[in-house]
């Protein structure tokens, strides 16, 4: 097992299932001290449990990404915690509610405003304190979550599909803004990976499993380890020359 990350500090946000778990475990097996962040106090803990029971070290912090003050402490319970913060990964966020199928003029208001809040506002405000962290340390990498929403169009999701792109904005200007003061920021782009959510949303509806394996031109959807590899590498020295990009892990959804 390489130890990449051995003294260094990761912040996962929406640490509590799925990706973010995934990844969480990730950065502590490869030596890296984590905060796990999200607003499901239980799950989280569950994810720090597992983390300490194989010998890493993590601490939980209820953190709504929506809330300056939330994401504020956040950050301060971080560098409380372990001294700074090496690596974020900004993963918190809503998917595409599977269960409904509209048109872009079909969404009420109020849906498009929590789509808003959550997966776009969240990211800038967790950025804007991970950020000045950063700064004042000298250097560190950010991991946006997109979406291969986030590069194509998709029926059918629009909401998510513009929160998704914006991400990639925010993603690609503060990139070019901070690469020369020693953050790198980066965004993931998954498609469709086996979560807690996906299986939930195959449960209410089972012809969309199928249909979302056929999707992929691999002829299967991802697995969380893959997702968090790929956030791990971004992390890493061997992506130093990686600023500013969207990197599809995909199985060949956005190609097709």
């Amino acid at each position: 097992m390489t130890q990449e990350f051995t003294g260094k500090v990761a912040l996962v946000t929406g640490g509590s299932l799925g990706i973010g778990r995934a990844t969480a475990r990730m950065f502590a097996r490869r030596g890296a001290r984590v905060v796990v962040a999200d607003v499901d106090e239980d799950e989280g803990s569950r994810t720090v449990a597992a983390i300490t029971e194989a010998g890493g070290e993590a601490t939980f912090v209820r953190t709504d990404v929506a809330d300056a003050g939330d994401v504020a402490r956040m950050v301060a319970a971080a560098v409380d915690s372990y001294g700074r913060l090496d690596y974020a990964f900004n993963n918190a966020g809503i998917g595409g509610r599977g269960s409904l199928v509209l048109k872009a003029a079909e969404w009420d208001e109020a849906q498009f405003d929590e789509f808003v809040r959550v997966n776009l506002k969240g990211v800038w405000l967790c950025m804007k304190h991970e950020i000045a962290q950063m700064l004042d340390q000298g250097g560190g990498a950010i991991v946006n979550m997109s979406s291969g929403a986030g590069l194509v169009g998709v029926r059918n999701i629009a909401p998510y599909v513009a929160t998704k792109h914006g991400v990639m904005g925010l993603t690609r200007t503060a990139g070019a803004e901070y690469a020369s003061l020693g953050i790198r920021i980066n965004a993931v782009c998954p498609g469709v990976v086996l979560t807690e959510r996906i299986r939930a949303e195959f449960e209410l509806r089972p012809e969309l499993e199928q249909i979302r394996h056929n999707a992929h031109p691999l002829g299967r959807m991802g697995e969380p380890d893959e997702i968090a590899e790929a956030v791990l590498w971004l992390c890493s020295d061997a992506a130093s020359f990686v600023v500013g990009h969207g990197l599809a892990v995909d199985g060949g959804y956005v190609i097709v």
